[in-house]
């Protein structure tokens, strides 16, 4: 199949959503500029039959999560700590197991998704990706089963989107392509927690392999 200059094959292609939860849409604890907007747009994509698979990543903390500013006396959200040998931001407390802010966002068919991921599980390792958590103690990133999900898939291609791009959805886009996989980050399908960053971060992905594209390559 060709959209409007990209080239894809629906049996072996997957749209990934990252995150799209109330807790990360403006008014959230965490909520990202203008993730509202991507809602609707996120939805027609997830309706749209061009992908042999939809999956899905879910944000889910245990209480007192190691990565939240509420765990380290005298820390604020945003602030940063060094752990296990690699820089920690601190967030609000966000996506705590159970919540309603946790829960996937209600205005999204997520009838349509085949496979859900839940990271960020372990209260003392955080996790960005769907592929792989972020640096354990012993220095590992164990693996979440997702590359095999889609390698047993026969999938090759991997479009993403959700929130929060200059986060999740970065860390998700480079491990994807890291795995072999063929991928492209829908930008318009994004947004980020510091949007002043995005011109490094779009010259930054390009060098981890990840395509960018609007959804009306799609014809979306």
């Amino acid at each position: 199949m060709k959209s409007a200059g990209i080239q894809f094959d629906k049996q072996h292609s997957a749209l990934l959503v990252v995150d799209m939860q109330p807790d990360f849409i403006p008014g959230g604890p965490l909520g990202v500029p203008t993730g509202d907007q991507i809602l609707s747009p996120v939805r027609t994509i997830m309706e749209s039959e061009r992908f042999g698979v939809i999956a899905a990543t879910q944000d889910w903390h245990p209480s007192g999560h190691i990565s939240f500013a509420s765990h380290h006396e005298g820390k604020k959200p945003l602030e940063t700590i060094q752990l296990y040998g690699k820089e920690q931001i601190l967030w609000p407390d966000h996506c705590v197991q159970g919540t309603a802010g946790a829960m996937m966002h209600p205005d999204l068919p997520w009838d349509r998704v085949l496979a859900f991921v839940r990271k960020g599980e372990d209260p003392g390792v955080d996790s960005y990706s769907g592929f792989r958590n972020n640096r354990a103690p012993d220095g590992s990133r164990p693996k979440t089963g997702l590359a095999g999900y889609f390698h047993d898939r026969s999938i090759t291609t991997i479009f993403v989107c959700g929130l929060a791009r200059d986060v999740c959805v970065r860390w998700t886009a480079e491990d994807a392509a890291d795995e072999g996989f063929t991928t492209i980050l829908l930008w318009n399908l994004s947004r980020s927690v510091n949007p002043d960053g995005d011109d490094q971060l779009r010259k930054e992905l390009a060098g981890k392999n990840v395509k960018i594209a609007e959804s009306s390559a799609l014809g979306l």
